[in-house]
């Protein structure tokens, strides 16, 4: 009898973390959201070729507590920065004016990443979008997981991630 509850819950369990998934927005999308509710955005530059950014979406975003703590915290974004959007931001309109040639950089993308372009970068903006950090590079879940909870939390605005994270690894 303890064996069927246990599988009974577990299948429960397994269940429902499975089905959560990123709700993914359009920069645009999350900027218009940001306006009628704030929110932090975390934004997932990309590029289609890029491996590591395909190991990403297939190993920490497609894990479900990954999944529910960006939907609850965050707009997430997912944005190509070779793609063809078209976004408006602080009075400016940023576009592709080469897309669809070899790897032509969205006018956006400099303008998110302070001009160090790589992939995957990770670029968290406040409330009033200003720009809180980039991260750079593939992120196991357990660090990522970090970095959500370090800027949702606010802890930026006292101490470094390595601080944060050297305390939150001791508890």
């Amino acid at each position: 009898m303890r064996f069927l509850v246990v599988l009974i819950v577990s299948l429960f369990f397994f269940s429902y973390s499975s089905n959560e998934s990123i709700r993914w927005y359009s920069m645009q999308e999350a900027l218009d959201l940001q306006q009628k509710a704030p929110k932090k955005i975390v934004v997932d530059v990309y590029t289609d070729w890029c491996g590591w950014c395909k190991r990403m979406d297939a190993n920490t975003f497609s894990n479900a507590a990954v999944a529910a703590y960006m939907n609850k915290n965050f707009y997430p974004v997912k944005f190509n920065a070779e793609g063809n959007d078209t976004i408006k931001f602080k009075g400016r309109t940023f576009v592709n004016a080469n897309y669809g040639k070899s790897r032509s950089t969205h006018s956006f993308t400099p303008v998110l990443v302070n001009g160090k372009i790589s992939y995957p970068v990770f670029v968290f903006i406040s409330e009033k979008t200003q720009g809180i950090t980039k991260v750079y590079g593939y992120q196991e879940v357990s660090k990522w997981m970090a970095w959500l909870r370090y800027i949702a939390k606010d802890k930026y605005r006292g101490q470094t991630f390595d601080q944060y994270y050297d305390a939150e690894e001791k508890e």
